[in-house]
């Protein structure tokens, strides 16, 4: 501590000297009128070096104030530009977002179109089951809409499910892969009787629902026919697209035939769907 303190008293003892002999120098000088000889060599040997000391670092100064100056300037152009990088990726989501919701309404004015004979409402997804697949679900409208149970839904090209429960806002649709889900269905054009099934493990490892019972004792419908529901539904409204035979194969007594079929509607994908609020009023349910 002794030895930093006469350090710096030595240090400032120089300076001083220094400043001292400098105006001393000046002062004689100037006295003396002298414009050269050995006291103008001595100012000058004296103050030139520490003039060039003083203009270096003005100069490193000025320089780093200008590399400030720059690396400030482009600090705040590279967060303008991420700033219109985060907008345009908005706008970009926002775009794909109108796209997939015009594509979904296109699809629901044209599945309106469709099945005109029927009065329906659409309504928008808000939750659903655990699984991937949408085996069941929540729609925006309920009681206060209308909404009632055992009325029908349809998205994509044909039938979804079925309401099965009802709140004043909100409705659960059980869908027709439900494993609980059953089905009477007919070939659209041939008019043969069967039975779909809902199966979640069919669903996920080969995206087909389970056709049961088919009476074609002649084996005429084969895959690619189309299966709609039957006028001996006592649930669902006859007509209503389910989905294309996929493969059939005979079963023991030889009567009746067994297979899978393809359905119409995408069950990974359901964001808006319609309700058909006519309520078929026949018998036991399903």
């Amino acid at each position: 501590m002794k030895r930093r303190r006469r350090n710096a008293l030595s240090g400032r003892f120089i300076f001083t000297s220094l400043l001292f002999i400098c105006g001393i120098l000046l002062f004689a000088g100037y006295s003396a009128n002298f414009n050269g000889g050995i006291f103008t060599r001595a100012a000058s040997a004296i103050f030139l070096p520490m003039q060039r000391g003083i203009d270096a670092i003005g100069s490193h100064i000025s320089v780093n104030t200008e590399e400030a100056k720059s690396r400030s300037a482009l600090i705040e152009e590279n967060q303008e530009l991420r700033s219109q990088l985060a907008d345009a990726q908005d706008q970009v989501s926002q775009l794909q977002r109108q796209k997939t919701q015009l594509k979904d309404l296109q699809e629901l004015y044209q599945l309106d179109q469709s099945y005109g004979q029927y009065p329906k409402t659409a309504a928008h997804v808000i939750a659903r089951d655990s699984s991937n697949w949408f085996n069941s679900f929540t729609i925006d409208k309920g009681a206060a809409d209308g909404m009632k149970v055992n009325m029908n839904v349809m998205a994509g090209k044909g039938l979804i499910g079925i309401i099965t429960e009802v709140g004043t806002h909100y409705a659960i649709v059980d869908t027709i892969i439900n494993d609980a889900s059953s089905v009477s269905a007919q070939i659209s054009d041939k008019g043969q009787n069967l039975i779909t099934t809902g199966s979640l493990k069919d669903m996920t490892e080969s995206n087909v629902i389970r056709i049961s019972s088919l009476e074609d004792p002649s084996a005429s419908v084969a895959a690619g026919d189309a299966v709609v529901t039957s006028n001996i539904s006592d649930k669902y409204l006859p007509g209503i697209l389910i989905g294309y035979v996929t493969n059939l194969t005979n079963d023991a007594n030889k009567l009746t035939r067994s297979g899978s079929l393809t359905p119409a509607a995408d069950f990974k994908k359901l964001r808006e769907v319609l309700v058909i609020t006519q309520i078929k009023e026949t018998g036991d349910h399903e």
